[in-house]
């Protein structure tokens, strides 16, 4: 990874998983690093930890609950107030497979409006930021289930019908639909818009997944990588100063894309299309409230 110095990040989700993973790798190549999570206390002792293993490590905890969309703008204006330019967002944190429906504090369907909403709005506060930096980048994490045929995005907060893993797939179409779309309405600024999929990995994010994939993950633990490959999709992307255009996908190019070195990967052409992009951004301003100043 090249130097990171001089370089603000913030990662969400960063006290587990990929996310510390990737918190620990800017740590190491100098990038200071906004630590994003919703509780503070897990996220300062996770800071502590990564200070431990990186001396001097330059790291910033912050309260930011994306199931809260007050406490998402709470957030943002935190780092606005603090920091006149942001060089790296990283939209990590996640949730998978919610046995029944929950909602989030404004009520909407968790998974969706934790993965993708709450990234939304945090994006479009921190736009301004973001735009202040010399070559910003916004790298959002999906999955490789934004594929499945339950991830159309229709019935948003699943009101009609709910299926966990069919609410997470949607969840992830909508996170690199929204990439697309990012990238579209900031082509006129320096701004690099990517999403990407880390591949085959177990964390903390299965915690709710069927007791069947448990159990794959308990005898056949070689089908997948530890967090920190996980998290090399997303480094890639954040970092990489070639080969990396805005709307880009980046994953593994191994074997059926669950492992080996990242690269770009292609989308389908449907979940590229302008049309797919535009209603899913309206629709995320108007329950959102959210209008990221795009210039679009």
């Amino acid at each position: 990874m090249p130097s990171q110095r001089g370089k603000l990040a913030l990662v969400t989700g960063a006290n587990s998983g990929i996310g510390r993973e990737t918190t620990l790798a800017l740590a190491r190549a100098g990038a200071r690093v906004i630590m994003a999570g919703r509780d503070a206390a897990k996220v300062n002792t996770v800071a502590d930890a990564l200070r431990a293993q990186v001396p001097g490590a330059d790291l910033e905890p912050l309260a930011l609950d994306l199931a809260d969309l007050a406490s998402v703008a709470e957030a943002a204006a935190t780092v606005r107030a603090a920091h006149p330019a942001l060089d790296l967002l990283i939209n990590n944190a996640g949730v998978m497979a919610v046995p029944e429906r929950r909602t989030t504090k404004d009520g909407f369907e968790l998974t969706f409006g934790t993965n993708h909403l709450g990234h939304f709005a945090l994006t479009g506060h921190l736009l301004p930021t973001l735009l202040a930096a010399e070559a910003p980048r916004v790298v959002t994490v999906s999955a490789i289930a934004y594929r499945w045929k339950t991830g159309e995005l229709t019935d948003l907060n699943s009101e009609e019908h709910y299926r966990p893993m069919g609410a997470y797939a949607k969840s992830k179409r909508a996170n690199v639909v929204f990439t697309q779309e990012l990238a579209r309405r900031t082509r006129d600024f320096n701004l690099t818009a990517v999403a990407v999929h880390p591949g085959a990995s177990l964390t903390g994010l299965q915690q709710h997944t069927s007791r069947g994939l448990q159990l794959v993950s308990r005898f056949l633990p070689g089908m997948f990588q530890p967090a920190d490959q996980a998290a090399w999709s997303t480094l890639y992307a954040a970092t990489e100063a070639a080969g990396i255009a805005s709307g880009d996908f980046v994953g593994p190019t191994g074997r059926q894309g669950m492992h080996g070195s990242p690269g770009v990967l292609s989308v389908p052409d449907t979940i590229r299309s302008p049309e797919t992009g535009r209603a899913l951004w309206t629709a995320s301003e108007q329950l959102t409230g959210v209008v990221p100043r795009t210039g679009a």
